[in-house]
């Protein structure tokens, strides 16, 4: 079962991967930072999820 922070948390991902990406074409390093700190709060949530999921199973 997929839960909402599982699916926020890629969400996060995905919108880190393209700024991160933008920032690296255009020479931005803040956006591409940006994107960087974005991928990491994504796979953060996206971990949150997953231990809630496996938590919720347990139970």
């Amino acid at each position: 079962m997929v839960n909402e922070n599982q699916i926020a948390g890629l969400a996060k991902q995905l919108k880190g991967w393209v700024k991160k990406a933008a920032g690296k074409a255009t020479g931005n390093r803040r956006v591409q930072a940006e994107g960087v700190a974005d991928k990491i709060a994504g796979k953060m949530q996206k971990a949150y999820g997953d231990v809630k999921d496996k938590f919720r199973k347990v139970i």
